[in-house]
């Protein structure tokens, strides 16, 4: 398999039912298609890139619809799993390829999922980095995120659905809420045990009220944080909560595949302190059914939410070693 430890990344523009898609590539060999979560760009993905292409990868992370350099539909509909997985189909089609390896983080984890499920024969294996995979089913979800919190506090789902309020909130300014943010969900910054929980709101106060106040987390530096800042100054945060608030849209798409496991090679890994690993822990318990051909999960202790850019050389090492094994 040919390395490429040190080629340049390369940007281009694809084009796509959104419109077109930014998409960054490094590497040759098999793709590797990265798609990353809220509130994030290709730029989470800056550790993974070399990394993979030195292993012999084609490694391409996007910019999923909404975010960066990539089309902004006005619907909200348009921000469905459905049209979401149709993009990650447009890239693969666009690079000229049969089939990739697609691995995603937060939200990118689930449309790596459901682009697994909709499309087995193009989607190969999948990687699910923080959210584990459940299937599709259950009660609607704005009708679940309504009951969490109680009258005393907001879920932040349910904040972030309704349209216009937490733009209101972040857009004044977007560099502070984002370095609150991610600094409440890193695991050597978050809110200690017993402190109040940054994912609820209370009644009238913001989201950001409750974010730890002091230094960046050691792996987002001051540049790090103007890219992401730079990028969401320029486009604004409707398109990336759009995707919140096309939820009950993907419940209602997806009933077909109520229940439904993926039967492809998977990974999984997570952060021991991310709360999207200990509030669905009964989502990975049921991994061995849901998720037959999984290859290993892993549990990183003492790291939080951001998992690829907290433990970079860890998620490389257990990326590659599973890739590898795709090969045989």
């Amino acid at each position: 398999m040919r390395s490429e430890p040190t080629a340049a990344l390369r940007h281009r523009t694809v084009e796509a039912p959104a419109g077109r898609l930014h998409v960054v590539e490094q590497g040759r060999g098999p793709l590797v298609l990265l798609v990353h979560g809220f509130p994030e760009s290709w730029y989470s993905w800056r550790h993974q890139l070399p990394a993979l292409a030195a292993a012999g990868y084609r490694a391409v992370a996007m910019d999923v619809r909404g975010y960066g350099r990539s089309s902004k539909p006005a619907a909200v509909d348009a921000y469905r799993l459905l049209d979401l997985v149709e993009d990650n189909l447009a890239v693969v089609r666009a690079l000229g390829e049969d089939s990739a390896v697609v691995v995603g983080h937060d939200w990118g984890s689930n449309i790596a999922a459901a682009s697994a499920l909709l499309h087995p024969g193009v989607f190969r294996a999948v990687g699910l980095l923080s959210v584990p995979y459940a299937p599709p089913g259950g009660p609607r979800p704005s009708d679940v995120f309504s009951q969490i919190g109680g009258p005393e506090q907001e879920f932040y789902v349910s904040y972030f659905q309704q349209p216009g309020r937490a733009e209101a909130e972040i857009e004044p300014d977007v560099r502070g809420w984002l370095a609150g943010f991610y600094a409440a969900l890193s695991a050597a910054t978050m809110p200690a045990e017993g402190e109040p929980d940054p994912h609820f709101i209370t009644p009238g106060g913001r989201m950001r009220d409750r974010f730890p106040a002091g230094p960046l987390p050691a792996w987002l530096s001051e540049e790090d944080l103007d890219v992401y800042a730079g990028e969401f100054e320029r486009t604004g945060l409707t398109g990336a909560l759009n995707r919140y608030r096309a939820m009950d849209r993907d419940w209602e798409d997806l009933a077909p595949y109520r229940g439904a496991p993926l039967p492809q090679p998977a990974l999984f890994i997570g952060g021991a302190l991310d709360a999207s690993t200990t509030w669905m822990a009964d989502a990975i318990s049921a991994h061995p059914t849901t998720l037959p051909a999984l290859s290993a999960s892993h549990l990183l202790d003492g790291c939080g939410h951001w998992i690829q850019q907290e433990r970079p050389e860890q998620v490389n090492t257990l990326l590659t070693d599973w890739l590898t094994t795709l090969q045989d």
